[in-house]
């Protein structure tokens, strides 16, 4: 972060009440956790779900913070003759209103994604390819709400030439909220299916949310979807500038059937000497479609696909004795659990193992795509089926009496952990672990 900002201004952008011995004084940077603060740092003070940084002001100017950002009312009036303070109706919206400034104080093109499925490695993909290009920066790991948008917005500096953000939403207008700040010049859809069901109506309510992204681009900015999709092929009749991508032969950047990942746009065949499943050959071409959107060569684009690196626990392999391991455990939702298994059905060699906790956030959909994920698992002729969680037991009693899975079922998957190490002991195969983040599933791999 390297703001460059005067107090004074900082005022401005967030429209607060300053009391500053020097409103000339510059800051670059601002601190918001009270644990790390340093002598002379700002403090800006958030109010999370669990905790309210106001509360930790008076020990952050004890620790020789050197200013304090937060709401009126929520600020001890006697640190205004110890501290400089700036005092705004709202701490998290000024914070977004200093992002929104300082991404269209810069001059780098910017591409924000959003999806149920693949947008974070659609983000890395194409993170990837822009690098190629020019320096980019990008939001990390799940820093993709009202929070983590703002602050990966104010790592924008001037050597940057490309901005890749992914945006996600667990609620309606989540993706307004965040996208208003962006501001993109290309916004790409990769799908719409049942995720957060929890918060959300129905899948038309995930569309709109989704969608709400198209509002917030810059002028003459482009539309990138996926026309594969149901719900997202309605955006056919855009008016303004787009590029469609998928198998569909109707796609403007059509994905062929081939086992390296190949495409045709605008009658030129084009091959990139990589390997990918059929969810990864979607979330390429997405990339390489906003790629072309945001300028970029294609010779470029063919360096950046081979230079792509996969995030960590999503759809990760490794080799452990006799056994392969995909570790998917970043999250789960329908969508991604039933193409992971049919990705595991076909595996060569076996046997086929799925080590499956609860999908989450699914409402009261919950227990019918857990009694589905019963269906994908017979479907993929997986042989061995360890399930966890109070929402797994619905695929669990979907499978009592089968014989052509075996099947262990507990609440935590410390109950049948044991067991599975032993299996794999004997037998290897391939071992597909797969859960929503909240369970924890990749600290199996430790126990096994």
């Amino acid at each position: 972060m390297k703001l460059n900002l005067s107090l004074n201004k900082l005022a401005s952008i967030t429209e607060g009440t300053l009391h500053a011995k020097d409103p000339n004084r510059i800051i670059q940077s601002f601190v918001t956790d009270s644990r790390v603060i340093s002598a002379g740092d700002v403090f800006w003070a958030l109010k999370g779900q669990t905790h309210d940084a106001h509360n930790f002001i008076a020990d952050v100017v004890s620790k020789g913070a050197s200013a304090v950002i937060g709401e009126r009312g929520h600020i001890p009036t006697d640190m205004y003759d110890k501290v400089d303070v700036l005092e705004v109706d709202n701490s998290l919206l000024s914070l977004q209103e200093l992002a929104k400034y300082h991404r269209l104080n810069s001059l780098l093109k910017v591409a924000a994604i959003t999806g149920s499925n693949g947008k974070s490695t659609t983000k890395q993909m194409l993170k990837s390819i822009c690098a190629q290009a020019g320096e980019t920066v990008a939001n990390m790991g799940n820093f993709n709400n009202q929070f983590g948008v703002p602050f990966s917005l104010l790592e924008i500096q001037p050597k940057h030439k490309y901005g890749v953000f992914e945006l996600g939403a667990s609620h309606p207008g989540d993706i307004k909220e965040t996208a208003s700040l962006v501001v993109p010049d290309v916004a790409v859809l990769t799908n719409v299916s049942a995720a957060h069901l929890e918060f959300f109506k129905d899948l038309e309510t995930v569309y709109q949310t989704k969608t709400e992204l198209i509002d917030c681009l810059a002028p003459a900015g482009t539309l990138i979807y996926n026309c594969d999709d149901e719900m997202l092929a309605r955006l056919e009749d855009y008016k303004g500038k787009r590029i469609s991508f998928g198998f569909n032969q109707n796609a403007d950047l059509r994905i062929l059937d081939t086992e390296k990942f190949s495409f045709t746009y605008k009658g030129t065949a084009y091959v990139i000497d990589v390997y990918l499943e059929r969810h990864d050959k979607l979330n390429a071409a997405a990339a390489c479609a906003a790629a072309i959107a945001l300028g970029i060569f294609m010779d470029q684009i063919k360096e950046g696909l081979l230079s792509f690196t996969p995030m960590p626990m999503r759809m990760e392999r490794m080799q452990r004795g006799a056994t392969r391991f995909i570790l998917d455990c970043y999250n789960a939702n329908p969508a991604s659990m039933q193409n992971a298994l049919q990705i595991l059905g076909r595996e060569a060699g076996g046997p086929h193992i799925a080590v499956l906790g609860d999908m989450r956030e699914l409402g009261e959909t919950s227990k019918n795509f857990h009694r589905l994920v019963a269906r994908w698992l017979l479907d993929n002729h997986i042989e061995y089926a360890f399930l966890a969680g109070k929402e797994m037991k619905h695929a669990a009693d979907m499978l009592a009496g089968t014989t052509s899975i075996k099947v262990h079922y507990a609440q935590t998957a410390q109950q049948w952990t044991a067991q599975l190490k032993k299996l794999l002991a004997q037998k290897g195969g391939v071992c597909l672990l797969k859960a929503s983040r909240g369970m924890k599933f990749e600290n199996i791999l430790k126990e096994i």
